[in-house]
């Protein structure tokens, strides 16, 4: 088994290449530029203690169409009570750090460490990162992070300090992907939580497809809580084509 180490160029192996447990490559670093080439490569990072910066594209991957999102007949109740009120880009930081600090079934700690936080804080502010918040009685009860390219949303962690809280981030954050466009959700692992919205494993010959005409899109770069500061870009001017190192 080979796994490839990064240098300081942006090159990626091609994604065929990863061990059987989705690891590719280890090193490199989380700067804006790399982690935009990893994603539009269908790569994306993993830190664990310990050990050198891992970089995975595993042969399962969990995804979903935006139209495709299901809500359950108690989840449909919630929505339709307005009580948990969702908002867009507002607390991208108190989401990224709730995301970090909330405990998880069968893991000890979290991959969320600070150089993980600050990389997605950057692209936040470059307008790639975004964060979907829910909100009850003005404070801050869960909601979700990820990095939008092209028509694609790559999904990075959700928390929930309030009965679903993360799902109805989830569910909101779905229903303004299918009405603006989007072909897409990236979740990257399967969770019962992700299979409970609609998320599906695909393989990845299936995932790098619908990638790839992910990408064609353009990306709206830019807060999406202030439609004005959304400008349209392409992709082939922010990330590098595939190619191995």
């Amino acid at each position: 088994m080979t796994i490839y180490r990064l240098n300081h160029t942006l090159r990626f192996p091609l994604v065929h290449l990863a061990a059987e447990d989705g690891l590719l490559a280890v090193g490199g670093d989380l700067s804006a530029e790399r982690l935009l080439t990893a994603y539009s490569q269908g790569i994306f990072p993993w830190p664990h203690d310990d050990l050198p910066l891992l970089w995975f594209a595993p042969e399962q991957r969990m995804a979903l169409k935006p139209g495709e999102v299901h809500v359950s007949r108690s989840l449909r109740a919630t929505l339709r009570e307005e009580k948990l009120e969702v908002r867009f880009d507002t607390d991208f930081d108190g989401v990224i750090r709730g995301c970090a600090t909330s405990l998880r079934e069968g893991q000890d700690g979290t991959w969320i460490d600070s150089a993980m936080v600050a990389a997605y804080t950057r692209l936040h502010e470059l307008g790639y990162a975004h964060s979907v918040e829910t909100w009850l009685d003005g404070d801050l009860v869960g909601g979700l992070y990820g990095v939008s390219l092209g028509g694609v949303f790559f999904g990075e962690s959700m928390f929930s300090r309030e009965s679903d809280a993360s799902k109805v981030a989830f569910v909101t954050l779905a229903r303004r992907l299918a009405a603006t466009g989007f072909q897409l959700i990236d979740c990257q692992m399967h969770t019962d939580h992700l299979e409970s919205l609609g998320a599906t494993l695909r393989s990845r010959r299936t995932y790098m497809q619908e990638l790839s005409e992910g990408l064609s899109c353009s990306t709206m770069c830019g807060r999406w809580g202030v439609v004005e500061a959304a400008l349209e870009v392409r992709v082939p001017q922010l990330v590098m084509a595939a190619s191995s190192p």
